[in-house]
């Protein structure tokens, strides 16, 4: 059985989608729909940059997807080949459009609302969020607990047996970076974001896309999609609306998530767009096997093969 996968926030690089749009005119299309979605030249701030306005996050969320669903679409590999989809985070929707429950126009435009409603959520500089590693989740709930102090401090992201994120008010957020070395994390380090996402500081965001995907056109997918907020597939559009917006400001439960599929029988996860979740699948279930799918000589392997 296979799982296509795809990335979240942090895989955006200047360049991407560059070598895919001078290939080929799928890619270009893709690019030209979500510039003609959005108003806006985002495919050349993926090959130019500037950096700093690629990171900005109602930027670098419809990048990651657009990058994305292009190379899936590149590859003109269908989506049948796949048992599951899933993404992390901001990926769930690329995994819901490569799944073709939301069409590629509707997902840039949901991403480039929730980049601007999750940026506005939370005044800069008053939240945080921080990477604990080597500490599993029930340490780091413990951690969060003991550093919010009246404050919120929480797990944003249980990404592998060994990766820990955790968000909330900046002061408790940097109360838990010495928590969690004093608990024998090995290293625990603020992460480069704009905003704490994933945790209850996020309400507004979860309130604005609570509206604006009541209005989104959403078709079942064509394969079930494992939910970050329960670690479980869905299929029901009826199920899936919800539990959006709940990530907005819940966890993201991607080890759960790997792992379940794994058990469901799962022996192949294919990442597209990325190279990013490839490496904790592998801290995830080591005995599956892993596939980044990024340039178009990984593309042409990858057809080769399925």
């Amino acid at each position: 059985m296979r799982a296509f996968i795809f990335p979240g926030q942090g895989s955006q690089a200047v360049g991407m989608g560059k070598a895919l749009a001078e290939a080929s005119a799928v890619a270009r299309a893709l690019f030209e729909e979500v510039d003609d979605a959005l108003g806006q030249h985002l495919a050349r701030l993926m090959a130019e940059g500037p950096i700093e306005d690629l990171t900005l996050t109602e930027n670098a969320q419809p990048a990651i997807m657009a990058n994305a669903v292009a190379t899936l679409r590149v590859s003109g590999i269908s989506i049948d080949k796949a048992d599951f989809v899933a993404g992390h985070s901001l990926g769930e929707y690329s995994a819901l459009s490569a799944a073709e429950a939301f069409d590629v126009a509707t997902t840039a435009k949901l991403l480039k609302l929730r980049g601007r409603a999750m940026q506005a959520a939370v005044p800069v500089g008053e939240g945080a969020m921080a990477a604990l590693l080597g500490l599993g989740l029930d340490a780091a709930q413990e951690v969060a607990a003991e550093a919010a102090q009246g404050e919120i401090c929480t797990v944003a992201n249980d990404n592998d047996p060994n990766q820990v994120v955790v968000s909330g008010h900046k002061a408790a957020v940097e109360r838990a970076l010495e928590i969690a070395k004093a608990k024998g994390a090995r290293r625990a380090l603020l992460l480069p974001v704009s905003a704490p996402f994933h945790c209850p500081l996020m309400q507004p965001a979860a309130d604005a896309m609570a509206e604006a995907l009541a209005g989104a056109d959403l078709k079942a997918p064509a394969v079930p999609v494992y939910a970050n907020v329960i670690a479980a597939p869905v299929a029901d559009p009826g199920e899936i609306r919800p539990l959006l917006v709940e990530q907005v400001t819940g966890m993201v439960r991607w080890r759960e998530s790997v792992a379940a599929m794994a058990e469901a029988g799962v022996t192949h996860f294919v990442e597209f767009g990325g190279k990013v979740l490839s490496p904790m699948v592998k801290r995830i279930a080591p005995d599956a096997r892993t596939t980044s799918v990024v340039s178009m000589d990984d593309i042409e392997a990858l057809v080769k093969e399925i």
